[in-house]
């Protein structure tokens, strides 16, 4: 189910160019980055697993809407204690994408590795055994 995080994605892109969402203003505009930020987090955390064969629905969904939900209540709190807590939540989340991300890279590189030297050995394999009946 890799595949869900992804079209999630893909659907929430393409809703945001057909209805034209510009900008928003304000300190709504910040909370929203927010929960974007914590969104793809999730996201990211989706792929990850599902690249690690841990992927679960009910996983995926929950944490979703509470990475969410805790970013934004951060935000909030720091708006209103006068404590500019949206850059330490946008840090904290782009630090976790950026770990993500790495270990997607890693895991797909040494999947693609791990397939390529799997054909070279079944390559040799085939040509070892084409020579002995050759010789046989």
């Amino acid at each position: 189910m890799i595949l869900l995080p992804l079209f999630a994605l893909l659907v929430g892109a393409v809703l945001a160019y057909v209805l034209k969402v510009g900008p928003i203003p304000g300190k709504e505009g910040q909370y929203m980055a927010v929960a974007c930020l914590a969104g793809l987090d999730t996201i990211c955390g989706g792929v990850r697993s599902g690249l690690e064969g841990k992927f679960r629905n009910d996983v995926f969904i929950t944490g979703f809407i509470s990475n969410i939900a805790i970013a934004f209540f951060l935000a909030w709190l720091g708006d209103n204690i006068y404590l500019n807590l949206f850059l330490a939540v946008a840090l904290v989340l782009a630090m976790r994408i950026y770990t993500n991300l790495s270990l997607i890279r890693r895991i797909a590189l040494t999947a693609w590795t791990d397939r390529q030297e799997k054909l070279r050995l079944q390559a040799l394999a085939q040509s070892l055994q084409n020579h002995s009946d050759g010789q046989g």
